[in-house]
């Protein structure tokens, strides 16, 4: 896994997505983590700045993450709460940490970072090792817009502004995607690509079971409402079986 979130993407990135630091995005998000870690700790995987983890943890969850880049966990750790968010820099499908947890959980489509399916298959394995038993297992990701492409065509815009533009590259073939972000930063413009692999629900849950868990709850958002074939989105929980 690759580290695509140097420092100066990290000094930018809450910037570059104020709507997903929106209340009206992150209570429904936490609400749910909350009422699935109960009295227990959550993990989560790709913290990045902390949009989740901090306000999971002022609800008096204790909270943990894991991330590749240091830079990103370097400007959490410079918010206010960052005290009660435990930290370690490291490649959140293979490593791992002390204890127990009754949620273990990625968002905003950090399963895709890992670009291979092998490493996916690592992270569902790795969320499974530190899952109590009972624990869930949580993915917020995006369902491939392949329905969106022309014959022909393998780029589909996700973003549009008078600042920024951002379009997304398919590789059907290989299931590999390519964000790609053009911002005005002064008076020049600069382009940042990042690489994942996008992956289908169905294919999601043959990694739960690869790794002990089976699914309970599928929605097409924070909000809980019904999967359908017209969603975006998905929310996916899986389970380790209680011991």
């Amino acid at each position: 896994m690759q580290d695509h979130f140097d420092e100066p993407i990290a000094a930018t990135y809450d910037a570059s997505s104020p709507e997903m630091f929106a209340a009206s995005v992150v209570d429904p998000a936490v609400d749910v983590l909350a009422e699935l870690a109960g009295d227990g700790r959550a993990l989560e995987f790709g913290v990045g700045t902390g949009r989740i983890a901090l306000p999971l943890a002022a609800r008096g969850v204790p909270v943990y993450g894991i991330d590749l880049s240091e830079a990103m966990l370097a400007r959490l750790r410079a918010k206010p709460g960052a005290h009660a968010v435990g930290t370690t820099a490291g490649d959140f499908a293979t490593t791992t940490v002390e204890g127990t947890f009754a949620v273990v959980y990625l968002v905003f489509n950090t399963i895709m970072n890992l670009t291979s399916q092998e490493e996916q298959v690592a992270c569902f394995r790795n969320a499974a090792r530190h899952l109590e038993p009972g624990g869930r297992f949580v993915i917020e990701v995006m369902v491939p817009e392949l329905r969106r492409l022309t014959p022909g065509d393998d780029v589909v815009a996700f973003h549009v502004g008078e600042d920024h533009w951002g379009f997304d590259e398919y590789d059907t073939v290989r299931q590999g995607l390519v964000s790609h972000h053009f911002a005005v930063v002064g008076d020049r413009i600069e382009k940042h690509a990042v690489p994942f692999r996008y992956v289908w629900p169905a294919e999601l849950d043959l990694m739960a079971a690869l790794a002990g868990m089976r699914l309970r709850e599928r929605w097409s958002g924070w909000d809980r409402a019904p999967f359908t074939a017209a969603s975006r989105n998905h929310i996916s929980i899986w389970e380790l079986p209680p011991a």
